[in-house]
């Protein structure tokens, strides 16, 4: 089989796995304690780009660099002591993942998550064979909806921005892809169509991948 000129590149944290929701608890909960008082529905427009960036956004100029680490890391502690067992792909997405190795179509990861998060899940769920590019925040040195995540997966699969098609849950990430000259594929895992409504390089809506022929794409 001849090998495709085409890549699929996934976020990874409500794209992949229904997890958004967990995040957004986690955010809410240590960012309270340091005196945010966000409600969720706050804490959750807050959720996209880098950790860090995300701290700075609600606390601009009050932490190091160190101590965004460290309040990092442990947000994604208790996410990840949250989530684990609850940890699956979404549905379909283990057949469509088949099929597009099957036919050689190149795959990657460009996430905002830290690679802590990353193996996680790519671990816990045994992907790692199917995504030899993987690109984390530490990776870049601008989160989404800066391209940088994008491109930077494309050129490391050696794959002309053109032809990658972006799977993302945010519009952040979507405005992300459409800046790398990218269209997108998006799941409603956390957003509805309409908050969707000012881009227009999605080619599909999709709940799951169930119905989701990779080939027609």
């Amino acid at each position: 089989m001849q090998k495709t000129n085409k890549a699929f590149l996934f976020d990874l944290n409500g794209t992949m796995i229904d997890d958004m929701q967990y995040h957004v608890i986690a955010w809410r909960n240590i960012l309270n304690e340091l005196g945010a008082s966000l409600t969720e529905e706050k804490t959750k427009e807050q959720c996209y780009g880098k950790n860090e960036e995300l701290i700075e956004r609600v606390f601009p100029g009050r932490f190091s660099i160190d101590e965004k680490n460290s309040i990092s890391l442990k947000k994604e502690k208790a996410y990840q002591q949250a989530f684990a067992p609850q940890l699956k792909l979404i549905d379909g997405l283990d057949n469509f993942l088949k099929t597009v190795k099957a036919h050689r179509i190149k795959l990657g990861i460009g996430s905002a998550a830290i690679r802590y998060n990353i193996d996680f899940v790519l671990e816990g769920l045994q992907l790692r064979d199917y995504f030899p590019v993987i690109i984390s925040a530490e990776d870049v040195q601008t989160g989404k909806p800066h391209p940088e995540t994008y491109l930077k997966c494309a050129a490391q699969l050696g794959i002309d921005a053109v032809n990658c098609i972006v799977f993302e849950d945010s519009p952040k990430g979507v405005e992300a892809a459409a800046r790398a000259g990218m269209q997108a594929v998006v799941i409603t895992t956390m957003h509805a169509k309409e908050d969707f409504a000012m881009h227009k390089n999605i080619i599909a809506f999709i709940e799951d991948y169930k119905n989701l022929d990779p080939l027609s794409l």
